[in-house]
């Protein structure tokens, strides 16, 4: 059991939500629903609390009413190892009516923040060398989906 679980508060759609991601990441699954019953305070048999995993890592998800939104206080670190797993986790994650941002920045159609980004990125600002790090730099902050070879250019003085 993990120690430490991000608990995401939604007004009524933690359980879409929680399929929806299950959907997009591979080695994902739903583990439990518990369902609202007759002392409320939701519906009968509407979700309550989804408990789902994504790539290895526990969340639960409560249908707890409009009271609290996500903002980008708080958002999901996707580490990505090629163009295609940032363009494919891009894509599925802004459909619907998601939006998206800055320098890897986007939300869900939900309101939760993710940043998908690629692990060349860390490598290239951390380079020795500030003058290439600073190319990179410059280059990301011009993006909103990241794109590795436009990185990699920039860095490479190209």
């Amino acid at each position: 059991m993990q120690k430490i679980i991000p608990f995401l508060w939604f007004d009524n759609q933690a359980e879409e939500a929680a399929n929806y991601y299950v959907s997009i990441f591979k080695n994902s699954k739903i583990n439990h629903v518990s369902r609202y019953g007759d002392a409320g305070p939701g519906p009968k048999g509407t979700a309550m609390v989804v408990t789902f995993t994504l790539e290895g890592q526990d969340f639960t998800a409560l249908n707890g009413g409009p009271l609290f939104h996500f903002t980008e206080a708080i958002s999901l670190y996707v580490n990505c190892e090629t163009q295609e797993e940032v363009d494919t986790l891009w894509n599925k994650l802004i459909a619907g009516g998601g939006n998206e941002s800055q320098c890897g920045w986007l939300k869900d159609k939900y309101g939760l923040s993710w940043q998908i980004i690629p692990t060349t990125l860390q490598r290239l600002l951390s380079d020795k060398d500030p003058v290439k790090a600073g190319r990179a730099m410059k280059a990301m902050l011009k993006m909103q989906k990241i794109n590795i070879q436009a990185l990699q250019d920039a860095f490479d003085g190209k």
